[in-house]
């Protein structure tokens, strides 16, 4: 399972020229299952994906066609997380 933390870099002032395509990779992430959860950091300082069921070669891939970070609008950083204790609800993520 894999935390995202995309940080708005000096560019951040472009992000409305690339909006649409990031908004469609993130659609895209959520779409095949590898993103679950998908949210804001506060306060603006740029968003967090929660992805799981993929590689951190495959993700690093993924996030690197992020319009957003191929045009230095944010800095992206992947943080693997090993479960090893879970809700029930979250059971599935510690497979």
């Amino acid at each position: 399972m894999f935390i995202v933390l995309l940080k708005f870099s000096d560019n951040k002032a472009q992000a409305g020229q690339f909006m649409d395509g990031h908004k469609a990779w993130i659609k895209q992430g959520m779409d095949e299952g590898v993103f679950l959860l998908i949210g804001s950091l506060q306060p603006n300082v740029g968003g967090a994906v929660m992805a799981h069921n993929i590689s951190y070669a495959q993700l690093q891939q993924r996030v690197n066609d992020d319009p957003f970070v191929a045009q230095n609008v944010v800095s992206a950083d992947i943080l693997e997380i090993t479960p090893n204790m879970a809700d029930e609800r979250l059971q599935f993520l510690l497979g």
